[in-house]
């Protein structure tokens, strides 16, 4: 049995070893953080030194970073009326976000549904800004809140963040970027996004599973209404003992994946285009979505006429391929793309493939030759029904 090949880095990315080195360096270190005795402070330590890199790597404060369970921990954390600048006095009034966001914004918000807005994608699967300033200048006088992923985690499109950030600030409103497909893969600061708010994902990156922060550009923002109540842990913000080892692991993470973005990235980029360039030769009518727009060097999405993803997921997997079928929050459902609908695809279901730091050129080569033999079996098979 030849070994797996995995394409799915943007569902989970393998630990990285530095991570891994991190986590048992860490969980050789008894004591609880809020502690004050010689263990706790040692635990504390590693905590602190944690939140110091991951705020390096974007460019906020070490108070700024907020530690979590993961991102829809921190997206139901952000996404709330009662998130206040320093100097107002009502809530927020309205939560506009992108037609294709993710699950954990689309439904992780902690807003009345009458007071959220949707907004448009193009049929390259980017946020249209004209439907944003349409809808900015119609709450005109009110608090507003815009959610926008830095990348799309089905099609890997890079969305308008910055851009989004200055019509936003002009109409006094906040920013929330979910940064989980960026961070680790793209430049991703609170300079280059203009982000007031971002949260992102230790797995996503090469650290464990069951991490994630929440980062705030300054302390003129205050959250008042936290989701975990109880101890007074991450400047009270979030209550809860902290995972040290996993937040260990994920800050060894994050440091390795911005060690060499550059490089990384246009290493990803030419796997990338190589992996489409031989999908083409197998199914010259493939298509691909968000290809005519900006993209993360990492993923591609796609389908092939007349075949049904989800089938070829299962016969890819059975030949030792790992793919997706859109978000891993929900492929494992089986549900249409709403990202698909929403860039007005007439597909509601396309493959992901998905590179990362452990892929390589003979991955693509191999996902090339199964490719080749998985569509000619289902060709043959759809020509002999």
């Amino acid at each position: 049995m030849s070994a797996r090949v995995y394409l799915d880095h943007n569902a989970t990315s393998p630990l990285r070893p530095q991570a891994r080195a991190a986590m048992l360096d860490a969980l050789e270190t008894l004591g609880n953080p809020s502690s004050v005795h010689a263990e706790g402070r040692a635990a504390k330590a590693l905590l602190e030194d944690a939140r110091a890199a991951i705020a390096h790597a974007i460019g906020g404060e070490r108070r700024s970073v907020v530690f979590t369970s993961g991102a829809t921990e921190a997206a139901n954390l952000a996404l709330t009326p009662a998130l206040r600048r320093e100097g107002d006095e009502a809530p927020i009034d309205v939560l506009l976000i992108g037609a294709g966001e993710h699950h954990c914004v689309l439904q992780g918000r902690r807003f009345p549904p009458d007071a959220v807005e949707t907004l448009p994608l193009t049929c390259e699967g980017v946020i249209s800004l004209a439907a944003l300033e349409e809808a900015l200048a119609r709450r005109s006088g009110g608090r507003v809140m815009l959610a926008l992923q830095a990348v799309n985690n089905e099609t890997g499109v890079i969305q308008p963040v910055a851009e989004a950030a200055a019509l936003i600030h002009a109409a006094n409103g906040v920013l929330v970027c979910d940064a989980v497909q960026s961070v680790g893969r793209l430049k991703t600061t609170f300079a280059t996004t203009g982000a007031d708010i971002m949260f992102f994902s230790s797995h996503k990156l090469g650290g464990p599973m069951g991490v994630g922060a929440l980062a705030f550009r300054d302390e003129s923002l205050h959250l008042e209404a936290p989701v975990l109540r109880g101890g007074g842990q991450e400047f009270g913000r979030r209550a809860g003992t902290e995972n040290v080892p996993g937040i260990a692991g994920f800050a060894a993470a994050l440091t390795a994946a911005t060690a060499d973005l550059a490089g990384e990235a246009s290493r990803l980029a030419d796997l990338r285009d190589a992996l489409e360039r031989r999908l083409l030769k197998v199914a010259p009518d493939a298509r691909f979505y968000g290809s005519r727009a900006p993209r993360a060097p990492n993923a591609s999405a796609f389908s092939i006429p007349g075949l049904a993803p989800r089938i070829m997921l299962m016969a890819l997997d059975l030949e030792n391929v790992a793919l997706s079928a859109g978000s891993a929050c929900s492929s494992g459902k089986m549900m249409e793309s709403h990202v698909l609908t929403a860039m007005g695809a007439a597909e509601k279901e396309a493959l992901r493939a998905s590179l990362g730091w452990s892929s390589t050129q003979e991955d693509v080569e191999e996902f090339g030759k199964v490719l080749a033999r998985v569509v000619d079996r289902m060709r043959s098979r759809h020509s002999a029904a």
